[in-house]
């Protein structure tokens, strides 16, 4: 008995150490080798700091910067924690609301994002990312068409031209990948940076 114990016990060993550490260590060496940045979770520093990531979303309320798309992100309930209750950019929990298109929970949500768009004085038609969540619900990107809605309060709470902002704007865009890939966007937290950078 002890014959075939003994080879499956090595064996069992040795898959362990290979493909529970060698292989770990292995791909994380050569992914901090090729892609630092990436492999460190795109990282965005300012002045030393860690202010973000270029692959999550996050927050911007004021007007003064540029607004990111809605946030489907949860949390637990602190009151009973087999709930989850709504957390918008909370990287710890990324995923999709999954309503459906006719959920009113969703309907409410989006018709009381329009009302506060229609308040600040965006009319005509908005786009869907203004109002919609992304897939993770912590997307970084939005759209140009959604960006340059936005010029207007961005110029008026910082004192710059529309033209200037629209400029920044346009020099952000950042086009289909592979030429052909996913549509052109703009990653919010590098275009707040950029506007913080610029000199009034």
């Amino acid at each position: 008995m002890l014959q075939h114990l003994r080879p499956a016990v090595v064996m069992i060993a040795l898959f362990t150490l290979l493909t529970g550490v060698v292989y770990p260590l292995a791909i994380t060496a050569a992914s901090q080798i090729l892609f630092p940045s990436a492999a460190s979770g795109s990282l965005i520093m300012k002045d030393g700091k860690v202010v973000g990531s270029g692959l999550i979303g996050q927050s911007f309320k004021s007007d003064r910067y540029f607004h990111p798309r809605p946030s489907a992100t949860v949390a637990p309930d602190p009151q009973d924690t087999s709930k989850t209750v709504d957390a918008p950019y909370n990287a710890e929990a990324s995923a999709g609301s999954n309503l459906g298109p006719i959920t009113q929970k969703l309907l409410d949500r989006v018709k009381g994002d329009m009302d506060t768009l229609r308040a600040a004085g965006i009319s005509g038609l908005v786009p869907v990312d203004a109002v919609t969540t992304s897939a993770s619900g912590l997307d970084p990107h939005i759209s140009p068409a959604w960006a340059v809605m936005q010029v207007p309060r961005v110029a008026k709470a910082r004192g710059l031209s529309e033209g200037r902002v629209r400029e920044l704007v346009a020099a952000r865009i950042e086009g289909r990948n592979l030429g052909v890939l996913g549509e052109p966007r703009i990653n919010v937290l590098m275009l707040n940076l950029a506007l913080d950078a610029l000199k009034q």
